[in-house]
């Protein structure tokens, strides 16, 4: 009886084992497909080359933080309110020549361009515009055109 105990146990010993080596090959198998491409040797190095990677693109995010703050920066500046008001000044000559066109950026700054047209001659002028206000006296149609602009900036 103690032979067969022996045996039975050796057997199971033997089968133990042979899964125990199936499972290893098959993990160093899996292993080998999940590196394929990669100049890593083994886990460790791959964490540390991730780890290095992951580095890299933190400080790029920084980067481009900076150049999106920049770029909105820019864009604050540039023209993004714009309105055309046409207009008779003459009631007793023409018709809508006349216009007043405000450009204005996010801060309310910019230009009104108006023109003021009549048969013997046509004038142009341009007002500065800070902060929605001007220190050049200011049409009722370029305040309405400026108020307009501002309400798209």
């Amino acid at each position: 009886m103690n032979t067969k105990l022996e045996v039975a146990f050796l057997i199971f010993v033997f089968v133990f084992t042979l899964l125990g080596i199936f499972w290893a090959l098959n993990t160093e198998k899996r292993l080998k497909r999940f590196f394929v491409g990669k100049k890593a040797k083994d886990l460790e190095d791959t964490i540390i080359f991730l780890e290095e990677e992951i580095k890299k693109l933190k400080a790029h995010a920084g980067e481009k933080d900076k150049e999106v703050m920049e770029i909105n920066k820019k864009l604050r500046k540039s023209v993004r309110g714009l309105e055309t008001v046409r207009f008779n000044p003459f009631p007793d000559q023409g018709s809508n020549q006349s216009f007043a066109i405000g450009l204005l950026n996010e801060d309310s700054d910019g230009v009104v361009i108006s023109s003021l047209y009549s048969r013997e001659r046509m004038s142009v002028f341009a007002k500065p515009i800070k902060n929605g206000n001007s220190d050049y006296e200011l049409t009722d149609e370029e305040r309405d055109v400026i108020e307009k602009a501002k309400i798209n900036a």
